[in-house]
């Protein structure tokens, strides 16, 4: 059986996530729920940082493009939020992307305007 990765700092996550999605329920769009997750996290004295730009490298090489991720939150996990209809595989795959290039073990990918309740998946690297 393998162990969970950083255990209390995503069960303190998805707590704020959780409380963003009964406030506000579905239907709303991914900026909205950003923002209100942003009051959340300060709310909770959660460690995030939202919407900072991080570099990204191609054979060491620095590109011009870097990337955002919705939140780093602990400085260890990244949280990428969604506001659609179903989570797919392209999801996944940016979450994984963003941990590559991070070095980061844990991302959150949270779903919003999922009904009846929140969807989430924890992806690791």
């Amino acid at each position: 059986m393998s162990e969970i990765v950083l255990p209390d700092e995503s069960y303190r996550i998805m707590g704020a996530c959780f409380e963003v999605y009964r406030e506000m329920g579905p239907g709303f769009l991914e900026a909205v729920y950003q923002e209100c997750l942003e009051i959340e996290f300060a709310l909770q004295g959660l460690p995030a940082r939202s919407q900072m730009e991080l570099p990204l490298r191609y054979k060491h090489r620095l590109l011009r493009k870097g990337y955002t991720p919705d939140s780093i939150c602990y400085d260890a996990i990244v949280l990428e939020i969604k506001a659609v209809t179903e989570l797919t595989d392209i999801f996944r795959a940016q979450v994984l992307n963003y941990l590559k290039a991070t070095n980061m073990q844990l991302g959150l990918l949270v779903n919003f305007n999922h009904h009846p309740k929140l969807q989430y998946e924890r992806i690791v690297n």
